[in-house]
């Protein structure tokens, strides 16, 4: 996973965030795998089922 400077997260468009608040950017597929791990840590429920939801969406191939 190639990692985000804080300038390259700022630029990033509000559609490349799968969290609330700007969390979770999702811009390629590796953070979205890693999204779908820290969430799966660190969320509730239903926080897990919006961020999978999301990454869905943008990822298709990450279906289960």
């Amino acid at each position: 996973m190639a990692t985000l400077s804080t300038k390259q997260r700022k630029k990033l468009p509000d559609s490349k965030f799968c969290g609330p608040g700007r969390t979770y950017p999702v811009p390629d597929i590796s953070h979205a795998r890693n999204a779908l791990a820290r969430i799966a840590q660190f969320g509730t429920e239903a926080e897990q089922a919006r961020v999978r939801r999301c990454v869905e969406k943008k990822f298709p191939s990450l279906k289960k």
